[in-house]
């Protein structure tokens, strides 16, 4: 076996690995979300579990999420492809120990400052004290899971730099479970607040579920910040312009909060369900394909092995696309019906119903680019290029901030819902994103190229145009039955054209994932 078709294959077998858990992941969260729908709906008190939530993502998305592990994966593996194990510990160490202090400070902060944030930052729009309140106190218990999310992430990091997928694709299976749990048994006593004991429980067992697998690769925890150690440095410099990316990004997601809390009730909560339930088949695809090429495509360019990178980029970035396009016209086609079968019941009625599937048609379009975008960015962190990522996701934060506000207000004068146009701006922002990421990529070191994808492309997009003629012509025969009928047989029929149509046309991508799959039940 060549050393390029063993770099592909690995990433194959580890996709596989940890698109099947992830795709556990996130089918219990589907589950959450349904439990969660059913308890609040899209209620006034949900609205203000989903205000409270914001900030303390920011913080662990900013601090320690994508940005310390594009920073931190890289690094740790060159102490390891050097063979010096003792430097990656302390490196791991190090940096555990700044995340401890950096994180319990604004924590801290946070706490003290909420009730100001919440009326001044977060939710201006909110008028009922009593959801002010609300949202201010569930806000306080939601920074103890930053805090604990922080140092899980970074396990996940030394986990997937070792090639180890197993145990942090498993951690949010676990963290899931719980939230379930907060939901299902406390949610009727405690309302709101159940829902977030659910989450700092689960925070604490997503970490402490990846701690066996520490112990096998020889951990050593030092209690030192080793400020002038180089990879602690290489690590902060790094970090660095990624956090301001990812703020810019994560600052998207507050100003739609702020936006949000001036509409009507619900507008937030619709935004929410709709935003997840596309993330869904991005999470499976797009983040599992990207957790497990990451660690490869490091190696690679630490090697300088430019050849195996383009075919390694390639490969996951071809398969990314074929499976997320047919994704988002099923999406876009079929979203109605898998929310009544989803959602609606209980507290979730047909207006909930209706807000998330004007926020759900609207987010989809931006389907396809945010899983490139996953593949993309890891491209350029393995090069250790975090500027560029940064720069062009802050304009992308500019186009939506502006955009957002702009939809917001045509959607309203044009008699749709003002939610909507939040939604879409998303998209556009989104897909601005895309188009630039990939047009540098092509200056890098290495010379990524998209041309290698076109043959295939062309293929799929035939492929989904079939596949979208099949749904149209489903909906038309099954119109006005039961969406319990609808969903399923559109799901199952679409799915089934598209791998007809992509064998017709000789694709290998069918070929190859219903290969890992039955090797997966073989096992």
């Amino acid at each position: 076996m060549t050393i390029r078709a063993a770099n592909v294959k690995t990433i194959a077998r580890a996709a596989s690995l940890v698109m099947i858990l992830i795709a556990l992941s996130r089918v219990l969260g589907l589950v959450r979300d349904v439990v969660v729908a059913s308890q609040f709906g899209t209620s006034l008190e949900y609205d203000a579990y989903l205000a409270a939530f914001k900030l303390p993502d920011l913080l662990f998305n900013v601090i320690s999420g994508g940005a310390l592990g594009s920073a931190f994966i890289p690094t740790f593996t060159d102490y390891l492809t050097r063979g010096d194990k003792a430097g990656a510990w302390r490196l791991a160490s190090a940096v555990i120990n700044w995340l401890l202090v950096i994180l319990s400070g604004f924590a801290a902060i946070t706490a003290i400052f909420a009730p100001q944030l919440v009326r001044t930052v977060i939710a201006p729009g909110f008028t009922d004290p009593a959801q002010i309140v609300l949202t201010t106190e569930i806000m306080r218990w939601l920074m103890i899971s930053t805090v604990i999310f922080g140092i899980s992430g970074l396990l996940m990091g030394i986990l997937n730099a070792h090639q180890h997928f197993l145990l942090p694709a498993l951690a949010p299976v676990v963290y899931n479970l719980l939230i379930i749990a907060g939901a299902w048994f406390l949610g009727p006593v405690w309302g709101v607040k159940g829902l977030a004991a659910g989450v700092v429980v689960g925070s604490l067992m997503h970490l402490l579920v990846q701690v066996p697998g520490l112990a096998r690769f020889g951990a050593r925890y030092l209690p030192t910040f080793a400020p002038t150690d180089p990879g602690v440095r290489q690590v902060a410099r790094l970090m660095a312009p990624r956090m301001l990316g990812l703020a810019a990004i994560r600052l998207n997601f507050i100003w739609d909060t702020f936006l949000a809390s001036w509409l009507s009730h619900g507008s937030l909560a619709g935004l929410d369900y709709g935003w997840r339930l596309m993330l869904l088949p991005q999470g499976i695809i797009a983040q599992s394909m990207a957790a497990a090429a990451f660690p490869t495509f490091s190696a690679l360019a630490a090697r300088q092995a430019w050849d195996d990178l383009q075919r390694a980029f390639t490969a996951t970035l071809r398969g990314v696309l074929y499976l997320s396009i047919p994704a988002a016209i099923g999406l876009l086609m079929l979203g109605r019906p898998i929310i009544q079968v989803l959602y609606q019941r209980n507290a979730f009625d047909e207006a909930s119903t209706t807000a998330t599937v004007w926020a759900l048609t609207f987010y989809t379009l931006g389907l396809v680019a945010h899983s490139a975008v996953e593949i993309l960015t890891r491209a350029f962190y393995a090069l250790k290029n975090t500027r560029t990522p940064v720069m062009i996701g802050v304009v992308a934060m500019g186009a939506n901030i502006a955009l957002s506000w702009t939809l917001l207000t045509l959607f309203r004068w044009g008699g749709l819902p003002p939610h909507a146009g939040i939604a879409f701006a998303s998209s556009i922002a989104v897909v601005l994103e895309t188009a630039w990421l990939m047009r540098r990529l092509r200056q890098l070191p290495g010379t990524l190229s998209m041309l290698p994808l076109m043959p295939a492309l062309g293929k799929m997009l035939l492929s989904d145009g079939g596949m979208a003629l099949w749904l149209w012509g489903m909906l038309w025969a099954l119109a006005g039955l039961s969406p319990w009928i609808v969903a399923p047989v559109g799901i199952v029929s679409g799915a089934g054209i598209y791998g007809i149509l992509s064998l017709g046309l000789r694709m290998d991508e069918p070929v190859m994932v219903a290969r890992k799959i039955m090797d997966r039940l073989g096992r």
